[in-house]
């Protein structure tokens, strides 16, 4: 038995409590503990964060596989990782490859976006196998339920968030914050809605001439959510998939409706993060950040990419890390991984590893610049490896070691050559750290500069 399901377990014969509410109280709970010992934090720290809403710790009572994470405040910056299939291909076994390609390469939370087949199937074994938190989009599983859009309902859409909180999931995206009366900022943008959630909602208001299913039962997903210490991922519906439509009136009166519904989930003592955009031209990323904590008080802010051109078809991993990096620099507290297929197509498990690494590749430059404790600690140990020739040493501190031993192999012929001092770019004749190393012992002192004739 883990130790959060011996938690849980003391727990069963009282209503459950969410980790907010407890912070709130004054009681570090085992999983605020866990989180200050993996972020080498006091649990004070953890516990203040988590009761004012700056810090989120996604542990459903249902997973107890979990080993628990914090998300914002002064932790590091984390990465999501999103898999599942779609109506057109991929089912329970290559969803659970892709699963165990996240957690091998590094992603620190999942989202299952199963759009087809059987997804209640593949989101219990997705849980069942995964000791990092796994998120959903309900409203997927709602949509796949019906023949038309328009046959969405309240009660469907509540019902499923209800399975999917009793199955254990640990976060929910609820497009909750795209009310009918931004459908008109709409109009006369370049790419319209591209939030899949976002726009079947769309769909639906204008169908029926009604206000959105998931802002008027917002209430009731919040009881769900406190029953099962599930916490939210505000949706942002209307964010821009152009650098035409970024920063535009439609998103950031969805901003708004957000900053109400993270006051609203507080106050029921319900986690709540608040998702971001989409398509930010590079210079625009700092003032997006800064707005989105200003209006939405320090809520942990999660956001896709940012991918800071639309011309990256093909390398929208390295756009959306790019974008990444400032976010994360400037207080995005978790960024969502975009792969190489992003526009393209259902990504496989190369895109999945190629989007994992660059984006854990964003995050640690954001964390080694934001002064995280111990973030630069590898980045000076590589340093030493490399001028040790340790190639081993390197391979294991590398974000993708066995990257760097496949292409460091490549390189040596016939296999060897594996500890040599110097690689095939340089060789040994013009290997610069070579060179340094056969003079150290001549290198004159920092009062003189060694030259014939110095006085």
């Amino acid at each position: 038995m883990t130790f959060r399901a011996e938690w849980i377990a003391r727990r069963c014969d009282d209503p459950v409590k969410t980790q907010l509410h407890y912070a709130r109280r004054g009681e570090t709970t085992p999983e605020m503990e866990h989180v200050a010992r993996a972020e080498g934090l006091d649990p004070e720290t953890v516990r203040v964060h988590v009761a004012r809403g700056l810090m989120i710790i996604p542990a459903n009572v249902r997973h107890p596989e979990l080993e628990p994470l914090a998300i914002g405040g002064p932790t590091r910056c984390k990465i999501n990782a999103n898999i599942g299939n779609s109506a057109l291909g991929s089912g329970v076994d290559q969803e659970l490859a892709k699963l165990q390609a996240s957690l091998t390469f590094g992603a620190d939370t999942v989202m299952d976006l199963s759009t087809g087949g059987d997804i209640v199937e593949i989101r219990e074994r997705i849980l069942r196998a995964s000791h990092v938190p796994v998120g959903t989009v309900p409203v997927y599983e709602a949509t796949e339920r019906i023949d038309r859009i328009e046959d969405l309902s309240e009660d469907l859409l509540l019902d499923v968030i209800a399975l999917h909180a009793r199955q254990g999931v640990d976060y929910l995206t609820v497009h909750c914050g795209l009310v009918a009366e931004h459908l008109p900022l709409v109009r006369g943008r370049v790419t319209g809605i591209v939030s899949r959630g976002g726009a079947l909602l769309a769909r639906w208001m204008l169908a029926h001439g009604e206000q959105n299913p998931l802002y008027t039962g917002y209430d009731r997903i919040l009881e769900i959510c406190r029953e099962y210490d599930v916490a939210l991922s505000l949706g942002d519906g209307l964010r821009p998939g152009s650098l035409a439509d970024a920063s535009d009136a439609a998103q950031f009166a969805e901003l708004d409706t957000l900053a109400e519904l993270t006051r609203r989930a507080r106050e029921a003592e319900v986690q709540v993060m608040v998702e971001g955009p989409g398509h930010i031209p590079f210079h625009e990323i700092e003032m997006n950040m800064k707005v989105q904590a200003e209006r939405c008080d320090g809520a942990p802010f999660y956001v896709l990419g940012p991918l800071v051109t639309d011309v990256a078809a093909g390398y929208d991993h390295i756009n959306s890390a790019i974008g990444g990096t400032m976010a994360a620099f400037h207080g995005a507290a978790m960024l969502c991984y975009v792969t190489p297929r992003e526009h393209l197509g259902l990504p496989d498990l190369d895109d999945v590893r190629a989007g994992i690494i660059a984006h854990r590749i964003a995050a640690h430059a954001a964390d080694v610049a934001r002064g995280i404790p111990g973030a630069r600690d590898l980045d000076d140990e590589m340093s030493r490896a490399r001028y040790r020739f340790d190639w081993e040493a390197m391979f294991s501190l590398a974000l993708d070691g066995d990257k760097a031993r496949e292409l460091r192999g490549a390189e040596l012929k016939d296999g060897d050559g594996g500890d040599e001092d110097f690689c095939t770019m340089c060789g040994p004749k013009f290997c610069s750290m070579r060179n340094t190393q056969l003079l150290e012992g001549m290198l004159p002192s920092q009062d003189r500069c060694g030259l014939r004739g110095e006085e």
